[in-house]
């Protein structure tokens, strides 16, 4: 017997909620999980959608979700991204930053070269290259999830999905990679790691001078406001970029809107104040939901044709961030000890997130020491910067190297 449920805006919303929250304590209960940083929603949500996907496959569960508040979250998270996007912070990290940077742009442009390569020599379209590319790889599940929609308009079925299922292999496998790439540089070069007299790094916020604040509610409003107030700009912004023919998600206007107020009214001496550590609070919870959101949406039968080639546009990834980190990002960072540690950092960061990069590099430091040089660039550059430069690459991937996307580029 078939169950058949429709659930409404709100209701979808609230089961998200219980997702994000189920999520969280696996990730408490499951050393795997947590060690390898996979994230909250990521968890809840693959659960959901594997228990969707029995429904599918047995005939028993007809499940449809309104996912309209979907959008809605991924706009916001992205407008807080975009908040962070301070060309201050940028010149005050000094050339190792924009050298970092620099790296970390080229390895996005690489994989995405990569992942349309490999899918065309196995006969497969581009557009799953792109959704095995920088997209989830440097991107991760948020702008696997943000991008995956434009990818399934332009003709990739399941386009979401595989972002989505690629972001998470990337995780798990930038997490295994991370620390045996450090060693083998370590060892390649015969550097010696300081030990553990050298002074304990700083965080990127310390180093920065940062202050942290006590939230309290006037503070959260004025935060909230001030996203609310980029993101409806930014939405005027988005809509005039693609009438100029021009393919890219919907949070990108909002997202350089959010990084020109930053820059102009985030300021020694101006009296406006850009409530920052309350408009990082809120994207933490706009990204949860938008990723339980996402990872509900996943239609995982979709995956079985591409398994293939998915895994050997994957595997590819793999080996070629390994490669670029030991050749590149090593050799540009200084070819020293704290090289060899952002090379760590560069594998988990490259392939999932910042705080996979942070991960393989605590492990590496534990072992032969401190790096506050690598603790410093890292974060700034994951956290604050890349998302934006990616966005960017992936736009141009999309406008000038694919086929033409109905209502955006056509």
């Amino acid at each position: 017997m078939e169950i058949v449920l429709k659930l409404n805006l709100m209701q979808t919303f609230g089961l998200s909620v219980l997702v994000l929250l189920f999520g969280k304590f696996m990730v408490s209960r499951i050393e795997f999980l947590s060690k390898f940083c996979i994230p909250a929603p990521v968890v809840g949500g693959l659960v959901f959608s594997l228990l969707t996907l029995a429904g599918h496959e047995t005939g028993v569960l007809n499940l449809t979700m309104d996912m309209t508040l979907k959008g809605f979250f991924m706009v916001c998270f992205f407008t807080t991204v975009g908040f962070g996007a301070s060309m201050s912070i940028l010149k005050k990290g000094g050339p190792a930053i924009f050298l970092f940077l620099a790296v970390a742009s080229v390895l996005c442009v690489l994989q995405d070269v990569v992942g349309v390569g490999v899918a065309k020599l196995m006969g497969e379209s581009p557009l799953l290259g792109l959704a095995a590319g920088s997209i989830p790889m440097t991107g991760g599940h948020g702008t696997s999830g943000a991008f995956g929609p434009l990818l399934e308009e332009a003709g990739l079925v399941g386009g979401t999905t595989i972002a989505i299922a690629a972001a998470t292999f990337g995780l798990v496998s930038g997490s295994l990679i991370g620390g045996p790439t450090a060693k083998y540089i370590i060892e390649k070069y015969k550097i010696h790691g300081p030990g553990h007299d050298r002074p304990t790094s700083e965080t990127a916020e310390e180093l920065l001078g940062a202050k942290s604040t006590l939230l309290n509610n006037d503070h959260m409003a004025t935060g909230f406001f001030q996203i609310a107030v980029a993101a409806g700009i930014g939405s005027v912004v988005s809509i005039g970029i693609k009438k100029m023919g021009v393919t890219l998600p919907d949070y990108v206007g909002a997202m350089l809107v959010a990084s020109l107020l930053r820059n102009v009214f985030c300021k020694d001496g101006t009296k406006t104040e850009i409530r920052l550590h309350e408009i990082h609070s809120l994207g933490e919870i706009f990204l949860g939901v938008f990723l339980a959101m996402a990872l509900m949406d996943m239609r995982l039968w979709e995956l079985y044709d591409l398994a293939i080639p998915l895994m050997t546009i994957l595997g590819a990834q793999v080996a070629m961030v390994f490669f670029f980190a030991v050749y590149v990002t090593y050799r540009f960072s200084g070819k020293d000890y704290d090289a060899a540690v952002l090379a760590a950092g560069h594998c988990g960061f490259g392939l999932g997130a910042t705080p996979n990069g942070v991960a393989n590099m605590t492990a590496v430091v534990q072992k032969y020491g401190p790096s506050p040089k690598a603790f410093f660039v890292l974060p700034i550059v994951g956290g604050l910067f890349i998302d934006v430069v990616n966005t960017m690459i992936i736009t141009l991937f999309l406008n000038f190297f694919l086929p033409p996307i109905p209502g955006y580029n056509s």
